[in-house]
């Protein structure tokens, strides 16, 4: 179910990920914040992360950025959400804030080697020497429908499968792991794996997504009687394939009876 966020695009909305540039300095974005976001993408029954590649570097990390000082920290996740991805309602949820003692162990190294690799002064860094804590946000997105925008940090972007991600920057591979756990205990309550399907989906359809979320098979038969017990779904055609078997049918979430499951399980 989308219980999307809204955005609405404002004076930050030009400021992309990682790297701040020369506003920092002057005192635009709070320090030694930031928000990181894993963004989920469901294609060919793989559960895909969304990966960008630091420029004329090697090393893959989320897709982050800064908070306004006149600027929620929801706000900046969506407003880096709609820069990557240009889709805006999109669902997001905060799952956890990354503040440990020991996460921003050799991160001046990094940052360093990684605006060496592009030719940047390592000026910009000063603000970076201190103790960094991140908020967590997963966001489920429809695959087909983002169209990835780089910047001036990074020039290349990957949807990998979500159990073969490379080794990420700093504590990134741990935010991914955190943030599927969370999908994972609320793919019941919140209805989450709605939002990785188009509009119209089959009921075989719907069971690829729970089944590649949560890891495991699930038996058909108690699958589908447990969605439609739900009474939170539509069924509007059949599927036609053209083939010789019998054409499945389509459904597609009642948003009035879905939003009345989600308020009686919160």
């Amino acid at each position: 179910m989308r219980r999307a966020m809204s955005f609405s695009p404002n004076k930050y909305k030009t400021s992309f990920n990682s790297m701040p540039n020369k506003d920092v300095l002057k005192g635009d974005w709070l320090p030694n914040i930031s928000v990181d976001c894993v963004i989920f993408g469901f294609q060919e029954n793989h559960l895909k992360v969304l990966l960008l590649k630091f420029r004329n570097n090697e090393i893959w990390s989320l897709p982050g950025g800064f908070i306004g000082k006149e600027e929620d920290a929801d706000e900046a996740a969506k407003r880096i959400l709609w820069q990557r991805t240009g889709l805006e309602n999109i669902y997001l949820q905060q799952f956890h804030t990354f503040g440990d003692l020991k996460r921003n162990i050799g991160a001046i190294e990094k940052h360093e080697e990684i605006n060496l690799a592009m030719g940047r002064s390592n000026e910009d860094l000063k603000w970076l020497s201190h103790r960094y804590i991140t908020i967590g946000y997963y966001a489920l997105v429809e695959y087909s429908k983002v169209k990835v925008t780089l910047n001036d940090v990074s020039d290349d972007s990957s949807w990998m499968d979500v159990d073969q991600i490379p080794s990420l920057f700093l504590d990134h591979t741990e935010i991914v792991k955190t943030g599927l756990a969370h999908l994972r205990s609320s793919i019941d309550t919140k209805l989450a794996a709605f939002n990785l399907l188009p509009e119209t989906f089959t009921m075989s359809e719907l069971q690829q997504v729970y089944e590649t979320i949560l890891g495991k098979e699930l038996v058909r038969t108690n699958f589908q009687r447990k969605m439609l017990s739900l009474d939170i779904l539509e069924r509007i055609e059949k599927k036609y394939s053209g083939g010789a078997h019998k054409a499945p049918y389509l459904y597609r979430l009642d948003k009035k009876k879905a939003e009345a499951f989600l308020t009686s399980a919160s």
